[in-house]
């Protein structure tokens, strides 16, 4: 049966090609440097000391094998929703369905850490009520995504641009006020500091993927998304390195490791009153541009679930003129405001983003994996790939990468864990009841 024609009003399942080279980075970049820089240095330095800088490089190599998995299967077969699409074709329907479903949590804990955290930095200069603030920040986002994946993609190479902008100035204009004695030791507790501080440091560089979410409506997909996952990978460890470094090296590391507000305090003692409306500036950015990436990727992976049959089809629709997928944004609008209800347990948000993220690069690696054995079709098309001995070892890597450091977070608050549980025994229920039944006919 041939598929019904779109209304003038209306399309289904058709997205525009509007993100080039530079959105690509920037979402990339967008994403992983958000509200992590402005707080885990802090108390990654108290457990490393100086040795935090390492510690940076090291948690780089990770996402440095994920990404190159991410690489190679962007290049291979982009699509909208890639995590979802690529774990529900070569692993199996129900690993994508529960990633995509476990991921509905992370992204929206997400949103709301990063709407709290940028109201909790606009109170430092404009007094603001917590949970109004914050909607209007969700709705603000929403409205720029309505407006197309154009809009958006500009409007995060600006934000990512103004950014680095400010970075920059914070870290030219502190080199001077360093003193080499705040680098000394070097490793004050040894190389165990360092690797105790690793679990914190990695999620600065959770994201750095996240174009690949958006493969439809990447322009030239298969030659932009690798180009665009390397320099944003290489970017973000450039980028934290000379921020942690100056703020290290202004502060010293038992100022920097006891500080709740790492940035500002390096900032007050070179730039004094300027301090306070810079730093909030660059929150504000880098944590906007974290939002924006969400709904970008957020948005079309629901949108790849109603594709594959495991959500209304609603989700699929799509403004002829705009592009976007305006269900799907409505959905995170209003999945995100009834978020509000909840407790602001920053920690345990923080880990309900955290190990759905894992989940998914585990489910992506392994994925790639059975591309190589099985699929050697869609491995010859892939424009980046390494060797096929190379390339299955980067996937099992990344798999058993992923895993371990999903358990790391174990010690820190179980209870993310349990609710992760029953949110996927609920998704349980859900897919045998209606996805696996439509799968059937």
């Amino acid at each position: 049966m041939s598929e019904p024609a779109p209304s003038a009003a209306d399309t289904t399942g058709l997205l525009h090609r509007g993100v080039d080279l530079w959105a690509v980075i920037s979402l990339g970049l967008g994403t992983a440097v958000g509200v992590a820089i402005f707080s885990v240095i802090a108390p990654a330095t108290a457990l490393a000391g100086p040795g935090m800088l390492l510690a940076v490089l090291i948690a780089a190599v990770p996402m440095f094998v994920i990404a190159v998995t991410y690489a190679f299967m962007g290049s291979a077969l982009p699509t909208s929703g890639a995590s979802f699409e690529w774990s529900r074709r070569f692993v199996s329907p129900f690993l994508g369905f529960m990633i995509a479903w476990l991921r509905i949590v992370s992204n929206l804990g997400a949103i709301l850490v990063l709407a709290l955290v940028l109201v909790r930095y606009l109170n430092m200069v404009v007094p603001l009520p917590t949970k109004p603030a914050m909607f209007g920040i969700f709705l603000l986002f929403w409205g720029v995504n309505m407006v197309g994946v154009g809009l958006a993609g500009r409007l995060q190479v600006l934000m990512i641009a103004a950014m680095i902008g400010l970075f920059l100035l914070f870290a030219a204009w502190g080199a001077p006020t360093i003193t080499p004695q705040a680098y000394a030791p070097l490793l004050p507790q040894g190389w165990a500091g360092v690797f105790a501080a690793i679990p914190l440091l990695i999620g600065l560089f959770f994201g750095i993927e996240s174009s690949t979410e958006i493969g439809d409506e990447v322009k030239n997909p298969r030659r932009t998304i690798p180009l665009g996952l390397a320099l944003s990978i290489l970017a973000a460890v450039a980028l934290y390195l000379m921020v942690g470094g100056v703020t290290m090296g202004v502060l010293g590391a038992d100022a920097l490791g006891a500080s709740e507000t790492p940035l500002l305090d390096a900032a007050e003692v070179f730039m004094g009153p300027l301090a306070k409306p810079l730093i909030v500036t660059a929150a504000v950015v880098a944590i906007g541009t974290s939002i924006n990436s969400l709904y970008l990727g957020f948005s079309r992976n629901l949108f790849a679930m109603a594709r594959a049959g495991m959500l209304p089809a609603a989700m699929m629709k799509v403004h002829p003129r705009t592009g976007a997928p305006y269900v799907a944004l409505s959905a995170i609008l209003a999945g995100a405001t009834l978020g509000l209800a909840a407790p602001m347990n920053l920690t345990a948000l923080f880990l309900a983003v955290n190990i759905p993220t894992l989940i998914k690069y585990a489910g992506v690696n392994f994925a790639a994996a059975v591309v190589v054995r099985r699929h050697p079709e869609i491995y010859a098309a892939a424009t980046f790939r390494l060797s096929k001995p190379a390339t299955l070892f980067w996937a099992y890597a990344g798999t058993v990468m992923a895993v371990i450091v999903a358990l790391l977070g174990l010690g820190a608050d179980w209870t993310p864990y349990v609710a992760l549980g029953v949110w996927a025994l609920l998704g349980t229920g859900y897919y045998l009841a209606f996805v696996r039944k439509r799968e059937a006919v």
